[in-house]
């Protein structure tokens, strides 16, 4: 099996691919965007993408692009990655010496604290991804740059640790999707623990009451909801569309009845996938 994740090697997506499915053959990716649309293209049979951060929230890019390009992909399954970051330079470097920080925008984000205490000095930089960040730095073996990124990646770029831990929560975690061609997806499972994700937006959203209306089908059917996230439509200021996770399978009778439920009331309402949980 081919599948795709956010590169280069030893990125947090590399990671979580080789805990997930040791045997599959990884395709690395430079963006999100592309990380999805190449199952939709088939360049791949499936693909791991971050779909949420405990500290940072839903990983936008990977949303936005299974919302309003890739209709031709489904959520298949997830896996929980529990996230741990260092800090890398080229050489060894004393924190006071560091004036930039390298990484992905989501690990900047999740190490937050930890640089505003320990390298207040230095001004954070975003990169592709946490392991472009460690390729940079580990490659300028006289400079006092320095990038956030795994172990694996400083190991596999040769980069020098001067700091582990930096996540400011010990909890932290990504949530990532199994992503597949939606014509090659599993049924909804007919029992077991499932979850269901969709997302929907609606023509009467400037209406008061109109969100509560559109959740009130779950609430009727005794359905209940882990997750809900707002994103720009991207067609106007104001316009909105909401992702949603909830327990049960489409397969279930009052799953399925609530989202025909939430058709009457959203202009556009899409399953993102289906499965066991």
């Amino acid at each position: 099996m081919r599948a795709a994740y956010l590169g280069p090697p030893g990125t947090v997506s590399d990671e979580a691919l080789t805990a997930a499915a040791p045997d599959a053959e990884g395709v690395p990716l430079a963006s999100l965007r592309d990380v999805v649309l190449s199952v939709q293209d088939g360049r791949v049979e499936r693909a791991l993408a971050p779909v949420e951060n405990a500290l940072e929230g839903g990983v936008d890019p990977v949303l936005d692009c299974l919302a309003l390009e890739a209709d031709g992909v489904a959520m298949i399954g997830e896996v929980i990655q529990p996230v741990s970051y260092c800090l890398a330079a080229g050489r060894e470097l004393a924190l006071s010496e560091i004036t930039i920080v390298l990484s992905h925008p989501q690990a900047l984000g999740q190490c937050t604290r930890w640089l505003a205490e320990h390298v207040p000095q230095a001004a954070a930089v975003p990169a592709a991804s946490t392991a472009d960040a460690v390729r940079e730095v580990a490659a300028d073996a006289d400079g006092t740059r320095a990038a956030i990124g795994t172990r694996l990646a400083a190991h596999r770029y040769g980069a020098v640790q001067v700091a582990q831990d930096l996540e400011d929560d010990p909890g932290n975690a990504t949530r990532f999707a199994w992503l597949a061609r939606a014509e090659a997806a599993p049924s909804p499972p007919t029992s077991g623990p499932a979850k269901t994700a969709l997302v929907f937006w609606g023509a009467g959203s400037g209406s008061p009451g109109w969100l509560v209306s559109c959740l009130a089908v779950f609430a009727f059917a005794g359905v209940n909801l882990t997750r809900i996230e707002s994103r720009p439509l991207r067609r106007g200021m104001g316009e909105y569309m909401f992702f949603l996770d909830l327990e049960g399978s489409m397969a279930q009778e009052n799953v399925a009845g609530a989202v025909a439920d939430l058709h009457k009331h959203a202009e556009a309402v899409r399953v993102l996938g289906s499965f066991g949980s």
